[in-house]
């Protein structure tokens, strides 16, 4: 199994809904280490109407700097790079201009959710500004949204608009329910999924441990198609490479 690389993680304590306490933070990272995470990209929660703003500032990059810094005195060998899971709205763009909010690794690509029951128009009004404005768009559990299970035809929009997909870890087990699981299974069989990731939230439950998903794919569908999800493509997001 070659080691793996989580690019969505809500590891940073305290500022969403994710690890609520510094040591709930640390046992997360020993979680992934532990499921073969070498390298975590930290995404919380950001620009979400009345909720998580998150927007960046000194403060909000000192606490990265400090989980950062407590994550190596506790020697987990793990590295910690900077992203967040943006909620996209028609301020995304504008704000992605003004520097108040971070992309993966400062790289092009861009961590997109949306609100679950968001309309097909909304969503592709909005990606297709933030494509033409060169960014590349990674769009986080598309199998939970409204629009994709009401249309699947939807998914190849997406990637003809050239959209990254990246699937839950929980989707593919049923943790969000029955049609998410369907849904992340259609994706995965069609082999239109480009990235499978933790969205972890916890040490408990919902936790960054990705061994298991690796395992799981490797026996159903192939160790390469798990390689691929899990290390390759998480790889050339955060060097910023294209991902054919």
């Amino acid at each position: 199994m070659a080691y793996m690389i989580d690019i969505h993680c809500h590891i940073l304590y305290g500022v969403d809904d994710g690890a609520e306490l510094l040591d709930e933070s640390i046992k997360m990272a020993e979680n992934a280490v532990a499921g073969g995470t070498k390298t975590l990209v930290v995404t919380p929660h950001c620009n979400v109407p009345k909720s998580f703003q998150n927007y960046v500032d000194e403060e909000f990059l000192k606490r990265f700097e400090e989980l950062e810094e407590l994550i190596a005195n506790e020697n987990i060998p793990l590295k910690l790079l900077r992203g967040q899971e943006i909620y996209c709205n028609d301020r995304t763009l504008s704000l992605l201009k003004k520097r108040k909010l971070l992309t993966i690794n400062d790289t092009d690509y861009v961590l997109l959710e949306f609100d679950f029951d968001e309309n097909s128009e909304n969503i592709f009004r909005r990606l297709e500004g933030i494509v033409s404005a060169g960014y590349i768009p990674i769009i986080a559990h598309p199998e939970r949204y409204r629009f994709l299970q009401e249309d699947y035809s939807c998914i190849d929009r997406l990637k003809d608009l050239g959209c990254i997909i990246q699937l839950n870890k929980g989707s593919v087990f049923g943790v969000f329910g029955q049609k998410a699981q369907m849904f992340a299974h259609m994706i995965l069989n069609d082999e239109l999924a480009d990235v499978v990731a933790s969205d972890a939230h916890s040490p408990y439950m919902r936790t960054p441990y990705l061994r298991e998903v690796h395992e799981y794919i490797s026996v159903h569908f192939s160790i390469d198609y798990a390689d691929l999800l899990l290390a390759e493509n998480p790889q050339k997001i955060i060097d910023g490479e294209v991902i054919l």
